[in-house]
């Protein structure tokens, strides 16, 4: 069985080709299947491998695969549809993003593509009626502790997250798009205002802002766990969208580097299409890289030491040293 790198390489080879399907063999196949499942890529795979020669036994997972995602793509519009009902007489934009924008708008990135939590961007002056219309609405906080819903509100882009009564479906709402503390500062009024509105009446970000929430979510915010799926988003979304104009878009948000490693890295991974100037790797890519691919033959994380150091990387990139300190010391005591 192919070790940590080799499985999730096959992996992204065979989403970026799915005629490489020919190449596997059952050994390789255990791999594949099992490392997408592990980065939540099982509907993503089974919807590129539609129509490809594949085992039987794979056809089969494959098929499960779908229609699971068919079930959660029924879920995440269902949950929106929800959000929206509660927030519409409120008459304020709600813009949809991740996953459900994805589907929603009917985008590549939205094929089979697995969907948890609801994500939504309204702006801050709206937040106040905004939460108060989904607790009557049915939701309730998720983290009652006091010190986590203060954490939340004071230095968060987003209220502490929320999860109905009935449906045990959660909502994160986001005010911004990165940490206040943060050293990038996106225009979130910019983002909202420059929002498409669907016939339903929600919104999702323009083409160039999709590429640039989803660079901010996995390079400038997070700790790159699922980030192959992430990845995958955006060569979706380069794919449909292009490159034109990208960069200098990025740096309104102040988000240009992030946006530039996504590019390079989608290109690495997937072969994405991007312009040559950004084909060429930089220093730090080749981590990025290590962090992306620590999973193994059997779904397991592997590299420790570098997904620690991604975890540490991803608060560093949220707070000042000593609002970080002060906030690692707390949550290991706990």
């Amino acid at each position: 069985m192919g070790g940590a790198v080799t499985a999730a390489l096959r992996l992204t080879r065979l989403l970026a080709d799915p005629a490489r399907a020919a190449e596997l063999d059952e050994g390789g196949w255990t791999a594949v299947l099992t490392a997408a499942l592990a980065e939540r890529l099982a509907g993503t795979l089974a919807a590129r491998l539609a129509g490809v020669a594949v085992p039987e036994t794979v056809s089969g997972w494959l098929d499960n695969a779908a229609r699971q995602a068919v079930v959660e793509r029924r879920s995440a519009l269902w949950e929106a549809e929800m959000a929206r009902r509660a927030l519409a007489p409120l008459g304020v934009p709600v813009v949809l993003l991740k996953g459900t924008a994805y589907v929603a708008a009917d985008l590549a990135a939205g094929r089979g593509r697995s969907i948890g939590d609801l994500d939504i961007l309204v702006r801050p002056a709206d937040l106040p009626r905004v939460e108060a219309a989904l607790l009557a609405a049915g939701w309730e906080w998720v983290k009652a502790d006091a010190y986590d819903d203060a954490y939340y509100r004071r230095w968060m882009h987003e209220l502490p997250p929320l999860i109905h009564r009935t449906r045990d479906r959660m909502i994160d709402v986001h005010h911004t798009i990165l940490p206040p503390t943060a050293r990038p500062t996106p225009d979130a009024a910019l983002l909202v205002a420059d929002s498409i509105a669907l016939p339903d009446g929600l919104h999702v970000l323009g083409p160039a802002d999709r590429i640039v929430h989803a660079a901010a979510h996995l390079f400038a915010d997070g700790d790159l766990a699922g980030g192959l799926r992430n990845l995958w988003d955006i060569h979706c979304l380069i794919g449909e969208a292009g490159c034109d104009g990208l960069i200098a878009r990025a740096d309104r948000h102040q988000l240009g580097p992030a946006v530039a490693r996504a590019g390079r890295l989608a290109h690495q991974l997937y072969g994405t299409a991007v312009p040559e100037a950004w084909r060429r790797r930089r220093f730090g890519d080749r981590w990025f890289r290590r962090r992306l691919l620590a999973v193994d033959g059997w779904g397991r994380d592997r590299r420790r030491v570098t997904r620690l150091a991604f975890y540490v990387r991803s608060h560093w990139l949220r707070m000042p040293p000593a609002m970080l300190a002060r906030h690692l010391w707390v949550k290991m005591r706990r």
